[in-house]
C-alpha cells in the first residue's frame, strides 16, 4: 500500500477548559474518498483546517507527503484581493493546468467569472471558492459542507465532477446522499478522538450504533464493578491488612477510569407545539402565474394542499421556489388566477438565511423575544435554559450573541425558535442547512408526528425522500409539477435513471412507485378489493384519530408533576403513547399498500 499523503497523529487542542480535539488522528493515501462525520461542535472543521495548516495544534504531528499538493474549501471562504471570480480561479491553477479549466468550473457552478468579489453573496462566494479548490486537480481535496447553497443540478454536477477526480477527498457535509455516493471510508470524530471505519458513509451508523452500545456495555460492566470494590472496602475497611492495599488502589483507578470515560452525547429533544387543528383544506391555488418583468417563474399551476400533507418544492436555484412558496402561504399574490387559504391556519417558519435572528441579541432574549426567562412550549412555561438543553446549549451560552454562533449553532437556534410557537403550518426554508446528521434525524422524527401540514424547500435529496408525501417540482419555463413521493420517486416517475433513484432511497423510506409508471406488475386487471376499499375509507380517519391521541398523551406526559403526584396515570400514559405510535404505523402501512393497489388498478 502506497504511504499516506497526508498524516495527522495525536492531534490535541483546547478552547478554553474543555479539550475539543484529544488525540484525532486522520490518514489520507492516494485517491481515497474519506466522510469526516460527527456532530455540530465536535471539532470536523478545526480538524480539517489543522490539515489544511492553517490552524496550529496544541500538540501533535502533522505531515504533508513533499511535492503533495493540497486544496481546502473553508465554510467561510474569503476571496478578498481579487478583481474577479475568474482571477481568484485563475490564481488556484499549477503550471500546466489547462487555463480554460477556471471559466468551464465558474459556469458549472453558475457564475460568469466577472463577479467582483466584494459584493459577493454567501452563496456565491462558496460557488467561487470551490471553483477555485478544483481547478489545479489536487493530490488531496478537502471539502468543508460542500453542498452548502448548490441547487439540485449543481449538486449532482458537483458528484459527478469528484467521481471522475483522481484528487483524494476527505468530505464535511450534512448531505447523506453526497457522502453515500461519494465515500470509501469513514472518519467519525467523537469526545475528541477520531475512529475509522474502512467501509462508505451508507454503512456507517449501524457500525456507529453497535459501537456505542459496546461502549455503554463497558460503562455498566465498569459501574457495577466499582459497585462490589465500594462494598467491599465498606465492609473490610477495620480489618484491612496491608496485602488489600493494592486492591483499594484499583478500586480508585477505576473511580478514575470511569469519571474520565465521557457519558454518551446527548440528543437535541425536538417537539414542535401544535396549535389547535386547521381546516381540512390549507390551500387551494387555480391556475396561478407570477413574473417579475421577464419570463414568468410560475405560469398556469394548480393544487390543492389538504390538512397533514408534507410537500417538497424542489427546484434550480432561480426558478421560483421562494415565489411559489410565497404565494401558496399568503404572503405574495399571483398576477394571475386565484389562491384559497383554508381556516384556522397557524402558520410558523424557518427562514434559511437566518433573517429573523437579531445578531445583537442574546442567545436568550432570541428565544424568549426579550421576554424574561420562560418559553412558552405547547402552552406551557419551560425555563428558557431548560429549553436551550434540549438543542444542546450550554447553560453558560444564555449571555451569548447570537453573532458569535456558528452557523450549526444558528440552525439550531431557528428550529427552537419555530418548534416553540403553536402551529399547524410548519414552512421550513432549507431547514437542514448546517445541521448534523443526529439533528436532521430527529428533526425528520418530529416532522413524522408533527400533526399539521409541512411545506418544505429543499435541495437535500436524502431528506426529501424521508419527509416528503409529494413534491412539487420545476420542469423550466415556468412550469411545475407534482409528483407522489420523495425525491426518488420523482425520478423514477420522469424516467430517470429510476434503478440507481430506487437504490438510493433510504431503507426506513417506502416508494410509492416501487414500479416503472405506466406497467403495473402481477394481474394488474384485477378491480380494487373490498379490503383495500374498505382502507381507504376508514383509515384517514383512523389515522388522524391516532394522531389525535398522539397529541394528548404527549400534552399529558409534558406534566413534570405527573409521575409523582399519580405515577400509575403516568405509567399508562406512556403505554398509551406506545401503542398509539405503533397503530399508527400500522395503519400508515396498510393505507399505502391500498393507496399502491388503488393506483395499480386505475392504470390497467
Amino acid at each position: 500500500m502506497a504511504p499516506p499523503l497526508l498524516i495527522l497523529r495525536g492531534i490535541h487542542l483546547r478552547f478554553g477548559a474543555q479539550p475539543l480535539l484529544d488525540g484525532a488522528e486522520l490518514f489520507v493515501s492516494a485517491g481515497e474518498r474519506i466522510c469526516l462525520v460527527g456532530r455540530n461542535g465536535c471539532g470536523k472543521s478545526t480538524l480539517l483546517k489543522i490539515a489544511a495548516g492553517s490552524v496550529e495544534a496544541d500538540d501533535g504531528e502533522r505531515f504533508v507527503q513533499p511535492g503533495a499538493t493540497l486544496r481546502y474549501l473553508p465554510q467561510e471562504p474569503d476571496l478578498s484581493g481579487f478583481k474577479s471570480t475568474l482571477a481568484a480561479v485563475e490564481d488556484g491553477l499549477a503550471p500546466g493546468d489547462d487555463p480554460h479549466r477556471a471559466r468551464t468550473l465558474l459556469e458549472n457552478l453558475g457564475l460568469t467569472g466577472a463577479e467582483n468579489p466584494a459584493h459577493l453573496s454567501g452563496g456565491e462566494a462558496r460557488r467561487a471558492a470551490l471553483a477555485r479548490a478544483l481547478a489545479p486537480s489536487p493530490d488531496i481535496l478537502l471539502l468543508d459542507e460542500p453542498t452548502n447553497h448548490l441547487d439540485l443540478p449543481a449538486i449532482e454536477w458537483l458528484e459527478g465532477e469528484l467521481k471522475a477526480s483522481r484528487s483524494a477527498l476527505v468530505l464535511v457535509s450534512h448531505d447523506r446522499r453526497f457522502l453515500e455516493n461519494l465515500s470509501r471510508a469513514t472518519v467519525w470524530l467523537s469526545d475528541g478522538v477520531t475512529h475509522r471505519l474502512e467501509r462508505g458513509f451508507a454503512e456507517f451508523e449501524p457500525w456507529r450504533d453497535d459501537f456505542m452500545e459496546s461502549q455503554e456495555t463497558e460503562r455498566h460492566k465498569l459501574k457495577r464493578k466499582i459497585v462490589a470494590e465500594t462494598s467491599w472496602l465498606h465492609k473490610g475497611v477495620t480489618a484491612r491488612r496491608k496485602r488489600n492495599m493494592g486492591r483499594l488502589r484499583a478500586l480508585i483507578t477505576l473511580r478514575k477510569t470511569q469519571s474520565e470515560q465521557h457519558a454518551a452525547p446527548g440528543a437535541v429533544n425536538l417537539d414542535a407545539s401544535q396549535a389547535d387543528a386547521s381546516g381540512k383544506l390549507v390551500c387551494e391555488a387555480k391556475h396561478i402565474g407570477k413574473s417579475y418583468g421577464g419570463p414568468a417563474l410560475i405560469d398556469d399551476f394548480s393544487i390543492r394542499i389538504q390538512r397533514g400533507a408534507r410537500i417538497g418544492i424542489i427546484g434550480p436555484n432561480g426558478a421560483g421556489k421562494t415565489t411559489l412558496l410565497n404565494m401558496l402561504t399568503g404572503a405574495s399574490a399571483p398576477d394571475e388566477g386565484s389562491i384559497r387559504l383554508g381556516h384556522n391556519l397557524a402558520m410558523v417558519s424557518l427562514d434559511q438565511k437566518r433573517e429573523q435572528l437579531d445578531g445583537h441579541a442574546t442567545l436568550q432574549d432570541a428565544l424568549t423575544d426579550g421576554g424574561g426567562q420562560t418559553v412558552a412550549v405547547n402552552g406551557k412555561p419551560r425555563h428558557v435554559v431548560g429549553y436551550m438543553k434540549d438543542f444542546l446549549f450550554l447553560p453558560e451560552q444564555a449571555r451569548t450573541p447570537v453573532s458569535v454562533l456558528s452557523g450549526g449553532e444558528r440552525g439550531r437556534l431557528m428550529l427552537a425558535r419555530a418548534l416553540a410557537r403553536p402551529s399547524n403550518l410548519l414552512v421550513l426554508d432549507e431547514p437542514t442547512n448546517d445541521l448534523d446528521l443526529e439533528t436532521l434525524d430527529l428533526l425528520q422524527e418530529m416532522l413524522s408526528e408533527y400533526a399539521g401540514t409541512v411545506l418544505l424547500v429543499s435541495h437535500d435529496r436524502d431528506f426529501l425522500d424521508r419527509v416528503a408525501s409529494s413534491v412539487i417540482a420545476a420542469e423550466g419555463n415556468g412550469k411545475w409539477l407534482e409528483y407522489a413521493g420523495g425525491y426518488s420517486d420523482m425520478m423514477i416517475q420522469r424516467g430517470g435513471a429510476p434503478a440507481a433513484a430506487a437504490a438510493a432511497k433510504p431503507k426506513k423510506a417506502k416508494s410509492r412507485t416501487a414500479e416503472t409508471p405506466g406497467k403495473p406488475t402481477g394481474s394488474g386487471s384485477k378491480k380494487l378489493s373490498y379490503k383495500d376499499k374498505y382502507a381507504l375509507e376508514t383509515l384517514p380517519a383512523r389515522m388522524e384519530a391516532l394522531h389525535g391521541e398522539i397529541v394528548a398523551y404527549k400534552e399529558k406526559l409534558a406534566d413534570g408533576e405527573l409521575f409523582g403526584r399519580d405515577p400509575a396515570a403516568f405509567e399508562a400514559a406512556v403505554t398509551g403513547l406506545s401503542e398509539a405510535k405503533a397503530a399508527l404505523a400500522l395503519a400508515e402501512d396498510q393505507w399505502l399498500e391500498a393507496e399502491m393497489a388503488r393506483e395499480a388498478s386505475e392504470k390497467v
